[in-house]
């Protein structure tokens, strides 16, 4: 199978959406790979690292899409990229597709095939492609969290450990998958008063053990985020339904309510956010305040450590890549479950029951 890689045009990805060892094994397989000039510069990865691998190195990146059989990259396509895609041609990458109208309608229009890392699960409901980024956005958000309550930065002025005879910071941590018990980790690890909620006591009590009493754990309903957010310095929402829209859990009225310097880092902004007074920023401009509450709603935080991103992103997305490429597009959604659970549009159809329910869309089975 011809395999391309094109250089992420969103605005300051720096991540690849394969290693030059990936690329290895590919090649090792009988795929051809081609990747476009400096692809993985941001990453710290040469063009002649990835030719020693194995990889044909291309200038022209329409000349990219148009040989190649399956796409890889790490976010949606954009704008420039929707000419781009073609009938029958693979396209695997973050899409979130529920968060964007416009990109489903023209990945729909191109009958291209949309195979969305995010939504590959496996038979335990696990996300395994989710899971890398997460731990990665789990622990920035702490990171970014933290600065975000600098007063330079419109916060509070509060050190998340605090010091001898200073309380720490309170963190609340909305959200116990993968981002939220890798922030809640690092929350411990500094010092915070960490509170963690989820829908789940089966999850509660492990976080419970696992952290060994150093945790508060409150089951997540509207009264307890309400009575949990007002007396917050520091909220992660990292809540996610596998495909679909975020749950908006924090309306403006309870945000009204949060202390001065106050911050939330809506790490579900990818998914359209959990806050009512959430929108979209960038790692340039990653913050803005409402009502005085500091808001960080960088949708794709895990490019600000691209090379550690690329590395653990092509970790888990290997093994579906060469099943793909070996077995070819049908043969591999028949044998593997969970790579079926990836696909989210085909021949103009949608698949994936999120997205349908997104923006009012009838959903197709498809069989192969």
């Amino acid at each position: 199978m011809i395999i391309g890689i094109p250089k992420e045009i969103k605005r300051e990805e720096k991540r690849v959406a394969i290693t030059p060892e990936g690329v290895s094994a590919l090649v090792a397989h009988g795929h051809r790979v081609i990747i476009e000039s400096g692809a993985g510069l941001g990453s710290g990865m040469s063009n002649e690292a990835y030719q020693k691998a194995g990889a044909e190195v291309l200038g022209d990146v329409d000349d990219l899409w148009g040989e190649a059989e399956l796409i890889l990259k790490v976010k949606e396509p954009l704008d420039k990229e929707y000419g781009r895609m073609r009938e029958g041609q693979i396209l695997f990458t973050y899409l979130h597709l529920a968060a964007s109208r416009e990109l489903t309608e023209h990945m729909l229009a191109s009958k291209v095939i949309g195979v969305a890392y995010e939504t590959i699960q496996l038979f335990d409901n696990t996300l395994p492609l989710l899971a890398p980024m997460s731990e990665v956005a789990g622990r920035l958000a702490i990171q970014v969290g933290a600065w975000s309550l600098e007063a330079k930065n419109g916060g509070a002025g509060i050190l998340l450990s605090g010091v001898s005879g200073v309380a720490p910071a309170k963190v609340v941590i909305i959200g116990a998958g993968i981002v939220g018990i890798n922030a809640c980790h690092l929350a411990v690890g500094i010092g915070a008063n960490v509170v963690i909620m989820d829908i789940n006591p089966a999850r509660l009590r492990y976080i419970q053990d696992i952290f060994r009493g150093s945790v508060t754990t409150v089951m997540s309903n509207r009264a307890n985020i309400k009575d949990q957010i007002v007396t917050a310095d520091l909220v992660i929402t990292s809540v996610l339904i596998p495909g679909a829209k975020a749950p908006e859990l924090i309306s403006s009225d309870l945000i009204r309510r949060m202390g001065p310097g106050s911050v939330i880092v809506d790490v579900a902004i990818d998914q359209g956010g959990c806050c009512e007074t959430s929108r979209p920023t960038t790692h340039d401009d990653p913050i803005y305040a409402w009502e005085g509450v500091v808001h960080y709603c960088v949708g794709n935080m895990p490019s600000a450590v691209p090379r550690t991103s690329t590395y653990a992103l092509t970790n888990s997305t290997l093994q579906y890549v060469l099943e793909i490429s070996d077995k070819g597009f049908n043969r591999a959604m028949r044998d593997n479950r969970a790579l079926r659970k990836g696909l989210n549009v085909i021949d103009g159809k949608v698949i994936h029951e999120g997205v349908g329910e997104a923006f009012e869309l009838s959903c197709e089975k498809v069989r192969f």
